[in-house]
């Protein structure tokens, strides 16, 4: 037997989500914003993002296998004319004719509960169908976040990239005067030119990166043309800005959570409702259908009829005699076992899922924390006070330029932090499957 799968009032929530017809009525072309926001980001995934409009066709889909399911044969109508060669009194031939209507079982089905058990396997299997499309708003969605943050912090990227250039590059002009006077060597001049052409390299890298980063969140947003510039803007995703609701969250509340909230597991909870319900089916098909009929039969007119008027009732029932269901009944207890197994793996993902992400959040929050709270303010003092020192010649070129590099190599750790702690919460949210921001 199936696990009995406690659905929360989220799943009637998500059933209750509208399916394709609202983004296919509007298919034009995806204009992103110059400035582009999350809540704007979302917005257009949740209304012209790809995977979800691919959703929306199996939606569909299902609301016609529903619709086929619950359909009531038509019954069928048959009639014959012709003569028959016989010799009477009135001529050797009589007008013959016969007029019959079927049910085609139409009867047997709705009685039998044929017709209602196929009608709840389909409207499970469209509840699957929506829950789908949930789920593909859970996991696509958690891409479109991760990708806005990577837009997101690229750009500040490429900003310090050309800032340090720019800073390089005065350095550079102000030593390449100072060789001319003869103050420093042409050892140390290489080195100042170095650490300019190695900043410039860092400004290249940085564009590529911005510039793949939006292209893939464009993809995401179901742009189909070129890639347009577009800025992202969300001052919450800048620093590591604290949120209570992970302040002592427990893996045990964030596992409660997703069970009740992921799409995916309200899912698996409807596949094995129904595949019960199939299984139910199958065995009811074991039942033959039967066909009830009627007849209107006349062969010629008058006293010397053939046949008078005569109305028939029949019934028609195939004998299971060779075959009873007994591979589609197996088919359907196997995929009984089948969804148990599924829930029961899935759960295991769930859990794994949380603690997973609760654990990089935790350690990326970590880092962030130290650099927001003393790291970069001292790499950022250090390399000030020796450029002062430098000046006055209390410190060599090579001091300045290694305080330099650290203080880079710094900043640039702390973006990659930042993309790694929002990366991690966007993950965690995707595992539990609701905003915990």
């Amino acid at each position: 037997m199936a696990r009995t799968y406690l659905l929360p009032a989220a799943l009637a929530w998500l059933l209750s989500l509208p399916c394709a017809a609202r983004a296919a009525a509007d298919d034009g072309p995806v204009r992103l914003p110059p400035v582009l926001h999350l809540s704007d980001a979302l917005d257009l995934f949740h209304g012209r993002g790809l995977d979800l409009l691919l959703a929306d066709a199996a939606v569909l889909s299902a609301e016609g296998d529903v619709a086929a399911a619950g359909a009531i044969p038509n019954p069928a109508l048959s009639a014959s004319a012709g003569r028959s060669f016989t010799c009477q009194t009135d001529g050797c031939r009589q007008l013959a004719f016969s007029v019959g209507l079927s049910d085609q079982a139409a009867i047997e089905d709705s009685l039998s509960g044929k017709r209602g058990l196929r009608l709840r396997v389909a409207r499970i299997g469209r509840d699957i169908a929506k829950l789908s499309r949930a789920d593909a708003e859970r996991t696509v969605g958690f891409q479109v976040k991760s990708g806005f943050v990577q837009v997101l912090l690229a750009q500040r990227a490429l900003a310090f990239a050309r800032d340090t250039a720019a800073a390089s590059a005065h350095m550079l002009e102000l030593q390449q005067v100072r060789e001319q006077a003869g103050a420093i060597s042409e050892a140390d001049l290489a080195r100042v030119e170095t650490a300019k052409l190695e900043s410039d390299q860092a400004v290249d890298q940085a564009v590529g990166t911005l510039r793949a980063a939006r292209a893939n969140l464009a993809f995401l947003l179901g742009v189909r043309g070129a890639t347009p510039d577009f800025e992202a803007v969300e001052p919450t995703l800048d620093r590591g800005t604290a949120l209570p609701r992970l302040e002592g969250a427990t893996s045990d509340a964030l596992f409660d959570a997703a069970q009740a909230h992921r799409p995916d597991v309200l899912a698996a909870a409807k596949g094995g409702e129904k595949a019960e319900a199939n299984l139910a089916l199958q065995r009811r098909l074991r039942f033959p259908d039967l066909s009830l009929s009627a007849t209107y039969l006349q062969q010629g007119t008058g006293a010397d009829a053939i046949t008078p008027p005569t109305v028939t009732f029949g019934i028609s029932v195939p004998l299971p005699i060779l075959y009873q269901q007994q591979g589609e009944i197996r088919k359907a207890e196997a995929d009984v076992r089948t969804q148990d197994l599924s829930g029961r793996k899935l759960d295991a993902q769930v859990r794994a899922d949380v603690e997973s992400g609760l654990a990089g959040y935790r350690g990326a929050r970590a880092l962030v924390d130290r650099m927001e709270g003393r790291l970069l303010e001292r790499a950022r003092r250090a390399r000030d006070l020796v450029q002062i020192q430098y000046q006055k010649g209390a410190a060599s070129l090579l001091d300045y330029l290694d305080a330099e590099r650290t203080f880079i190599s710094t900043q640039v750790e702390y973006l990659n932090d930042l993309t790694t702690l929002w990366t991690s919460v966007f993950q965690l949210e995707q595992a539990v499957g609701t905003e915990l921001r």
